[in-house]
């Protein structure tokens, strides 16, 4: 029997046994996924930034439209060898001052004409009065025009407590007969033909404008006629009353067409302090709102009606105009009051509310009126009795004015 031959086995595997098992082992082993992450959409980052630019864009719209205001369509302009005139009441802002420029269409779009009046700053240097602006004339321009303001060559002055008869004769002079006082009248004495253009007029009816020709000065245009001119004061008695608050009359249950009735009385009863404005509001309130008084006993309502200082016959004499024979107001305001006056009518001096029936007046030689106030027709009397001048009035319950 051959003997077997010794074997040694090594503890290392050979090359091939461990190039098998590298195999082997890559075709059999099993690998841990649990810390592998899918691979993520792009389609949530897209959708993130357009709704960003979105946004970005609606807030850049909403700035422009709180900075810029929001601008109406453009319109079309007057041809360059048109001329529009415009007239701008004193108080009207950039923006008043832009509807009227685009009504007028001097200019294309009133957005565009606040925005650069802002940018100049010159908000609060436009000047009122009436302009004539040619077609085609640029929006610095004109913004320009309104800084240096309206030449005073043309300037028609209304005092304070003028009557549509004194108005219609200043301006007729003013215009040297263009517009006379005969057509100026006849425009003014129907305030139905402007109510639809003026929501202040709404309670006068066929009346005449009596009471709404505000005092002011006027830059009166060489082609002006009698309808354009009352616009001018009708735009300006707008402008001027706006703020008026009408609170202490309308609880009373007065109108506001009572308002001006009574401011022109006041007008001219009273002198131009605006302390006695008020105490002589309060007087005539005190007799409308007392029932056991009614009637306010004033000369100027029978002056207005007879054209000059009346009787004691004419005040006495039953006729529309008279406040010693009618209770309450007149029918129609006596003259274009200030609004001071109107102002005073709003807010009657509270001391004397209640309190004052009766005021006396007198010069005090120095071109001014003093005045006295009473509870009682004594008291009156009295007053009248320590003065020096005036008339006496002729029964009691009748002040001296």
């Amino acid at each position: 029997m051959t003997p077997r031959k010794n074997v040694t086995y090594s503890q290392r595997p050979t090359r091939q046994a461990r190039a098998a098992h590298a195999k082997g082992d890559r075709e059999f082993r099993t690998y841990d996924t649990s810390l592998i992450r899918p691979k993520r959409s792009k389609a949530p980052v897209v959708i993130a930034a357009v709704l960003a630019v979105v946004c970005l864009v609606v807030i850049g719209w909403g700035a422009s439209v709180i900075f810029k205001g929001w601008a109406p369509e453009s319109v079309a302009t007057i041809g360059a060898g048109e001329e529009a005139t415009v007239t701008i009441p004193e108080g009207t802002d950039a923006s008043g001052i832009a509807d009227i420029l685009l009504s007028a269409r001097v200019i294309s779009n009133a957005g565009d004409f606040t925005n650069r009046v802002n940018e100049l700053g010159v908000a609060d240097r436009l000047k009122p009065g009436t302009y004539s602006i040619q077609g085609g004339t640029s929006v610095d321009q004109i913004i320009a025009t309104l800084e240096t303001g309206p030449g005073m060559g043309n300037a028609l002055t209304i005092p304070e407590g003028s009557t549509i008869a004194s108005i219609a004769e200043a301006v007729a002079e003013f215009t040297e007969g263009r517009i006379t006082a005969e057509d100026f009248t006849k425009a003014a004495s129907n305030a139905s033909v402007y109510a639809g253009d003026y929501a202040f007029l709404k309670d006068v009816g066929e009346n005449s404008l009596e009471g709404f020709l505000f005092p002011k000065t006027y830059e009166v245009t060489a082609d002006a006629t009698a309808d354009t001119v009352i616009r001018q004061m009708l735009d300006q008695f707008g402008v001027e009353v706006a703020n008026l608050d009408l609170s202490y009359p309308e609880s009373q249950g007065y109108t506001f067409y009572d308002v001006v009735k009574l401011a022109s009385i006041v007008e001219k009863e009273a002198n131009g302090d605006e302390a006695v404005r008020k105490q002589v509001s309060a007087v005539f309130w005190n007799r409308l709102t007392d029932p056991e008084w009614g009637r306010l006993e004033s000369d100027a309502t029978t002056a207005y009606e007879v054209g000059h200082d009346p009787t004691a016959e004419e005040v006495h004499a039953e006729t529309p105009y008279s406040t010693y024979v009618n209770d309450g107001l007149p029918p129609t305001p006596i003259c274009n009051p200030s609004l001071s006056c109107m102002e005073a009518v709003c807010h009657p001096d509270e001391a004397a509310l209640g309190t004052y029936y009766f005021f006396y007046f007198e010069s005090d030689g120095q071109g001014d009126w003093n005045y006295s106030f009473s509870e009682t027709y004594d008291e009156h009397m009295a007053n009248f009795s320590d003065g020096e001048g005036g008339e006496a009035p002729a029964e009691e319950g009748e002040q001296a004015a």
